[in-house]
């Protein structure tokens, strides 16, 4: 049996929207995949009125494989540091 990664959606909490944006370059330029889309939302989290916490949410969706003619094989590794 073959199978071939095709894409992921990558989600990221990050504190700044300047962060998101150099996180967003670096995902372009990166020539490991083709970064097929990418969104960035500031987040606010409210308690009792008051802005508690606020970070910016960032998806990138990675993509490896054409779905139809998928020839490459990928292996990704997650680290917690």
């Amino acid at each position: 049996m073959s199978k071939y990664l095709v894409s992921t959606i990558e989600t990221y909490r990050v504190d700044t929207e300047a962060e998101a944006a150099k996180a967003i370059e670096e995902a372009k330029n990166d020539n490991s995949y083709v970064l097929g889309k990418y969104t960035s939302e500031h987040k606010e989290r409210k308690s009792k009125g008051e802005v508690i916490d606020e970070y910016w949410k960032l998806s990138l969706t990675k993509l490896f494989n054409d779905i139809k003619e998928a020839d490459t094989p990928v292996t990704i590794n997650y680290e917690i540091d």
